[in-house]
């Protein structure tokens, strides 16, 4: 019995001691608990009762948050035991600002299931009640993306209308009520604030107003670069990110030391400088954000030299200068330096590179005698190197004068005139001012024998009159203060004329950007390279040139003298030992233009039965403002305003184009030029086609009226010159004189028989002719001879002819009185012929031959006049057989007039 009840009492005891244990840890709660707000953030604090030192197992806190009474977050903080004893904190950020409401927070704690009730609160008031509408937060940065919230506490009394932001115009604005005076406004900010910041208003029934946000982002700055310039300090350069749009710059620590002057995204520290890799840190951070860069680096691989200083030229020559200069660093003087020295003429720059230990002065060559120059310098390491320091402050010096430069000599003949041609010495070849040039020429066999001549500047061509069939050495020199330049020599071609093409075929090119690019085959002979020359195809224009090296055999032409629409001729010369050698030839415009319209100024037309031939006359060089390929015709019925035919024909020598089958209309005919440009230089023709009948008549009827003019014609000409003609063609003839013995009986000059079948003529003529004797006359008579005979004319049946004339004693002419037996009478007997003239002059003693006998000499040559009258025959004795024709004589004398 005992047992049981110390049993019982024992159990008792244990179940008080349990009970009173868990009692001691319900009595676990926070206390000292503070709440503060920084940066906006809740932060709550507390401890734990003393009774909490008995609990050992995870003690739970929780945290509940109100704002305007409402509870918005609620959250839970674990407590190990050994953490247990110490201040415990908590924090937490509101959505809403914090001067919006008021915000409360709750805390209890919480153990095996057993919370303990919500034993303190601590609560932070918001505004209270502004005499303005104020929105919040103000002046606050947020990052281009997020999600802020703002508020509006408006007075009391006043009525809220609306909340809106700057540049975010097209954004729905929707506001939330969280109390009588509170509004809020949640938006996404994806629009950087400008240069200044982002407004946000509120306006209510009587006033409006606002804060200022600023939106931006955090430090975006990358590719850090770290470099030495003196081998005692580090110098970092970065790429500077976009501009953060927040109020407060960015901050920069460089090996964490801050940067005073980072505006270009560099900063130096002076550090210590030894060989091997190393890292180099920058941090940027501003309120958005923090971003951090390396670099690892050996620095004595990155020397970037500082610009040489006091950069002098001291010795200044014709052709070359001395330049020195300094250093800031004094490290530089055992460094492996390459330098380079920029000089400028004021048209081009060269780079020239000198090497050296410590390099601090070089030599410039090969420039411009009489030139300014401009002349900077920098300079790098040449083991490792890194990158050029900068250039050095530039300097300007002018070079000493010499003499001028060789000329570039050239000729041109124009009608078997040579004339010597050379380019006009720039300011940066006459090294000085031009005084004149002086020309020498001499035959090539006898070159000691020259001839001089000078040519005052600024003329630049000499017209020579030498022969052409002969070679001649030509030479030019320019002079200037300083002395004359080297002699420019070229020898005159032994053709007739230089320019001309001596077989050689102009091809065609074409144009291209303004000027020629010319190519040509290489030749043997080009011992001194190629010479490419060029003028208008047309007029007297001067010629231009240009010289090429022999390894080139193409070049580019481009001259400011050039003009559209205007063929050029293009010649490429061989260079050689003598005179120059025309190899090719072309022709071509730098641009075709379209060719005036008007271009076929003698257009014609002419029909051929229903074919119409439209002609022009050949199309001059002058008008061809492009390569013609051809002409076409058009053919226009102007009944019904239509072309029914249309010829062409790809032949630029064509002059004349045929249109065929054409029905009877009125036509008008264009012509146009084919080029590269198009159809152009329009001319047209109207003619009305006519039926071939239509035109045989016309033709017949202008024939005869041709025929009937000439007609007229000669016959007024003749009436009106008749008396001219009768006695041109007819002339008067003088009547014979007869004496008294007229008819008389024949004596002893008797006319033989004549044979019929030997006669002179178709039948015998065997005439009783009376007998004549001449009249005396008196001495001083025309008619009489030099020897005081009297001339006399004999005529015979074809013809009068001169008989020789017996002094003193003219016989008389016998005439027959019977005609032999056994010939017939003859039907013209007893009548006197009197044919043509055929006069010549014989004296008396001179004999005639049996026949006629036709004399040499004029009519008039042995008469003292210039009328001399027929002598009578004197016949020898003949045969009485012989075959003679009858001669009949008579006396011719001259008219009483």
């Amino acid at each position: 019995m005992i047992i049981w009840i110390l049993l019982l009492s024992l159990f008792c005891e244990s179940t008080q001691d349990g009970n009173g244990k868990e009692n001691g840890v319900l009595h676990c709660e926070p206390q000292n608990m503070r709440l503060t707000t920084p940066d906006q953030k809740i932060l709550l604090t507390w401890e734990d009762d003393p009774s909490c030192l008995a609990v050992h197992d995870v003690l739970m806190y929780e945290v509940v948050v109100l704002i305007a009474d409402q509870q918005v977050h609620n959250d839970t903080v674990a407590v190990t035991p050994d953490q247990i004893g110490s201040t415990h904190s908590w924090n937490w950020k509101p959505h809403l600002p914090l001067e919006c409401a008021s915000h409360s927070v709750r805390l209890s704690s919480r153990y095996k299931n057993r919370t303990s009730p919500w034993k303190q609160e601590q609560t932070h008031p918001g505004i209270g009640n502004p005499k303005t509408p104020e929105v919040f937060p103000r002046d606050r940065v947020f990052k281009v993306g997020s999600r802020a919230t703002f508020c509006c506490v408006v007075p009391v009394g006043d009525t809220f209308d609306r909340m809106d932001i700057s540049r975010y115009s097209g954004t729905y604005m929707n506001t939330t009520k969280i109390s009588n005076q509170t509004y809020a406004l949640t938006i996404n900010l994806d629009q950087a604030s400008n240069t200044y910041c982002t407004d946000v208003k509120c306006h209510t029934k009587t006033q409006e107003n606002g804060a200022c946000a600023y939106i931006g982002y955090p430090p975006d700055d990358s590719n850090l670069l770290c470099e030495t310039r003196d081998l005692q300090s580090v110098e970092c350069l970065w790429t500077v990110g976009n501009d953060t749009r927040v109020k407060n710059k960015t901050e920069y620590h460089l090996l964490g030391r801050e940067c005073n002057d980072t505006s270009e995204g560099k900063c130096s520290q002076e550090v210590q400088v030894r060989a091997g890799e190393q890292n180099w840190t920058l941090t940027a951070q501003n309120s958005l954000g923090t971003v951090e860069l390396t670099d690892r680096a050996d620095l004595t691989k990155r020397v970037h030299m500082f610009a040489p200083l006091e950069v002098t030229a001291s010795a200044v020559n014709a052709r070359n200068v001395s330049l020195e200069w300094g250093w800031k660093a004094q490290q530089y003087n055992n460094l492996n330096i390459t330098c380079q020295v920029n000089v400028s003429n004021g048209e081009i720059n060269s780079i020239s590179e000198n090497f050296g230990v410590g390099l601090n002065f070089t030599v410039l060559d090969d420039l411009i005698p009489d030139w300014a120059y401009t002349v900077m310098v920098r300079c790098g390491t040449t083991h490792y190197f890194w990158k050029w320091s900068e250039w050095s402050s530039s300097i300007q010096f002018h070079t000493k004068g010499d003499v001028p430069d060789a000329l570039d000599v050239w000729m041109q003949m124009k009608d078997n005139q040579l004339t010597i041609i050379w380019k006009m010495l720039q300011a940066n070849q006459s090294h000085g001012h031009i005084i004149d040039h002086e020309v020498t020429w001499a035959h090539t066999n006898t070159p000691e024998r020259q001839n001089r001549t000078k040519v005052a500047h600024p003329k630049d061509s000499l017209a020579l009159s030498l022969n052409t069939t002969e070679e001649y050495i030509i030479s030019v020199t320019a002079r200037n203060i300083n002395g004359s330049s080297s002699p420019s020599t070229i020898t005159t071609s032994i053709h007739h004329s230089f320019n001309s093409a001596n077989g050689v075929i102009p091809s065609r090119i074409l144009g291209s950007n303004g000027g020629f690019n010319l190519s040509w085959s290489a030749s043997p002979i080009a011992s001194c390279g190629y010479i490419v020359d060029w003028c208008p195809a047309l007029g007297e224009s001067r010629v231009e040139w240009v010289k090429v090296p022999p390894s080139e055999t193409n070049a580019s032409i481009f001259s400011e003298n050039f003009k559209d629409g205007l063929r050029y001729l293009l010649s490429i010369y061989a260079c050689t030992q003598g005179a120059p050698v025309l190899l090719e030839r072309r022709e071509g415009y730098v641009r075709e233009k379209r060719i005036q319209d008007g271009l076929f100024e003698t257009l014609t037309m002419e029909q051929q039965d229903s074919d119409v031939v439209v002609s022009w006359h050949p199309i001059s060089l002058r008008k061809q403002t492009a390569f013609i390929k051809g002409y076409i015709l058009y053919a226009l019925d102007n009944n019904n305003n239509s072309i029914v035919i249309n010829v062409s024909k790809e032949d630029p020598e064509t002059t004349s184009l045929t249109a065929r089958n054409l029905k009877i209309s009125t036509y008008t005919f264009t012509v146009k030029a084919q080029t590269a440009v198009g159809e152009c230089g329009t001319s047209f023709i109207s003619a009305t086609l006519n039926s071939p009948t239509d035109y045989l008549i016309t033709a017949v009827f202008i024939s005869l009226v041709t025929v009937f003019g000439l007609l007229s014609l000669t016959t007024i000409l003749c009436y009106r010159h008749w008396t001219c003609i009768k006695h041109n063609v007819y002339p008067p003839i003088p009547k014979p004189v007869l004496t008294d013995k007229w008819l008389s009986s024949p004596g002893e000059h008797s006319c033989r028989p004549l044979r019929v079948d030997l006669c002179q003529h178709s039948e015998a003529l065997i005439t009783d002719v009376p007998e004549l004797h001449r009249k005396s006359v008196a001495p001083g008579n025309d008619y009489i001879s030099q020897d005081k005979t009297p001339c006399v004319f004999t005529q015979t049946q074809m013809g009068y002819y001169n008989q020789p004339l017996k002094k003193n004693t003219p016989p008389p002419i016998i005439l027959p009185t019977a005609i032999p037996s056994g010939l017939p009478s003859s039907p013209f007997k007893r009548l006197f012929p009197n044919p043509s003239y055929d006069l010549i002059m014989q004296t008396g003693d001179q004999q005639s031959n049996s026949g006629p006998d036709f004399h040499k000499g004029t009519p008039l040559e042995r008469c003292s006049s210039g009328y001399q009258p027929q002598s009578l025959i004197n016949q020898p004795e003949e045969d009485p057989d012989s075959p003679l024709s009858c001669v009949f004589t008579y006396i011719l004398l001259p008219n009483s007039s």
